[in-house]
């Protein structure tokens, strides 16, 4: 294993508005333009940032085909203007693509075989539908029961944890409300204009009349998620999408997005050497497995959950779950968005509703897959700098059974913990209350201690 020789710092952040897929404003603009867009606007925020010392661009593709397929890492970086000599590579772990591969980054600083890297990700879900363009599982896939769960699909994990643990739908319609009542409150608050680079679409069209074609451009500068008009009595109306007697809807799972989003992550000696500001400090990195028809919450073999109840023990700032596993829907003019991973987590691990997705809206944000986790690493980061708290936490909840979870520190001021120590370390001290079954109904913190 190797050794952490220095820090890695988080200096820039931007990301493009997210766009519903595949009828929103960037249903015919290529992810790989919104990529260039991203990392241009990450550049421009630290004009005293010598590109020749960036070595690397490490974006996340959850399907890397098409459109955003031949390395978009690479062709993002180029189509930039970055110098020839920064390389690329795409990386690829659904929903938390773009996440671990600012992980990745900050590792090649870590170990000091690098200095300065861009990390992001790019999807566009209008261009490169859920599942890709061609389908085709492993038939093997169905010689073992255990591995039947690959083939599930978000929509019915969602339902598995539902059903299991006993998510209500009158709940996940609950969070589903809050979750946009959230959104809609940091927009007209402005708290997402420091992270998002408005985007100026432009569409041509021909006039049949005169022969030409017109052009059309209007700037985009919000994100298309959040609805005002989001209501229980709503939501209720709205049938469900995935089991006939189940409870997840086009209402509250996560809407399919387009957009991209872009960091500079350094070296404390290129920090100094450039007389750069941190936004934050990355400070750890850990993955799990648990059996594929689950979307993580598992206690016995994913102790995931146990490091975010250990986080919320340490004064966690805020904590933000990521929530695709319904993300694709039938309906996207029903496009509303939560799932019951969120209420999972807060029912069953007693952390208190006010620090998840802290004046981010919580849920209504992502299945834009990779840069779900690169969304709310600039979230994350940026939202530390303005209230000085010091310790940020992001998870990810991925199909196939999988999950993620990142710590960020805004001042630095914080001892430096590893996030699978940690995972351990908690499941450990926590005892049977998570290597068991958990209480039917533990009671909801109402601060933290």
């Amino acid at each position: 294993m190797s050794k952490q020789l220095q820090d890695a710092y988080i200096v820039a952040a931007s990301r493009t508005p997210i766009g519903k897929a595949p009828r929103g404003v960037f249903k015919n603009t290529r992810p790989d333009e919104l990529l260039v867009h991203a990392i241009r606007s990450a550049v421009a925020q630290v004009p005293g940032l010598d590109t020749n010392v960036i070595e690397d661009a490490i974006v996340g593709c959850a399907i890397p085909e098409a459109e955003q397929g031949l390395n978009v890492a690479r062709m993002g970086a180029l189509l930039a203007g970055l110098p020839q000599s920064v390389s690329g590579v795409t990386v690829n772990r659904f929903c938390a693509s773009g996440l671990t591969a600012l992980a990745m980054a900050a590792d090649r600083i870590r170990v000091g075989e690098s200095d300065a890297l861009i990390a992001g990700g790019c999807e566009s879900m209008s261009m490169v539908p859920m599942m890709g363009n061609k389908l085709s599982l492993s038939p093997h896939i169905f010689d073992r029961n255990e591995d039947v769960g690959i083939a599930y699909g978000m929509g019915l994990t969602a339902e598995k944890v539902a059903e299991r643990w006993k998510i209500s739908r009158e709940a996940q319609d609950a969070f589903s409300v809050e979750s946009h009542r959230r959104a809609i409150a940091a927009q007209q608050a402005g708290e997402f204009s420091d992270e998002i680079a408005a985007y100026t679409v432009t569409e041509r069209f021909p006039d049949l009349a005169t022969g030409e074609v017109r052009v059309k451009t209007r700037e985009v500068s919000l994100d298309e998620g959040p609805r005002a008009d989001t209501s229980l009595e709503g939501l209720a109306k709205l049938r469900t999408v995935f089991a006939n007697k189940g409870s997840v809807t086009a209402g509250n799972s996560s809407q399919t997005s387009d957009g991209a989003g872009a960091l500079i992550v350094v070296s404390e000696k290129v920090l100094k050497q450039f007389n750069l500001t941190p936004l934050a400090r990355f400070v750890s990195f850990a993955v799990r497995g648990v059996p594929p028809e689950f979307f993580t919450p598992d206690p016995k073999p994913g102790p995931n959950a146990a490091v975010i109840h250990g986080l919320a023990r340490k004064r966690l700032a805020s904590m933000r779950p990521d929530a695709s596993q319904a993300a694709s829907r039938p309906r996207p003019k029903n496009d509303r968005r939560s799932e019951p991973m969120t209420p999972f987590i807060s029912k069953r691990l007693l952390i208190n509703m006010a620090i998840v997705a802290v004046a981010l809206g919580a849920n209504v944000f992502v299945a834009c897959l990779q840069i779900a986790g690169q969304r709310d690493a600039d979230a994350r980061t940026l939202h530390s700098t303005r209230v000085r708290q010091s310790l940020d936490a992001y998870q990810a909840a991925l199909d196939g059974g999988l999950a993620a979870l990142a710590r960020f520190e805004a001042s630095g001021k914080d001892t430096p913990v590893n996030a699978a120590a940690t995972m351990n370390a908690t499941l450990a001290s926590l005892g049977s209350e998570l290597r068991g079954e958990l209480a039917a109904e533990p009671v909801m913190l109402a601060t933290l201690a």
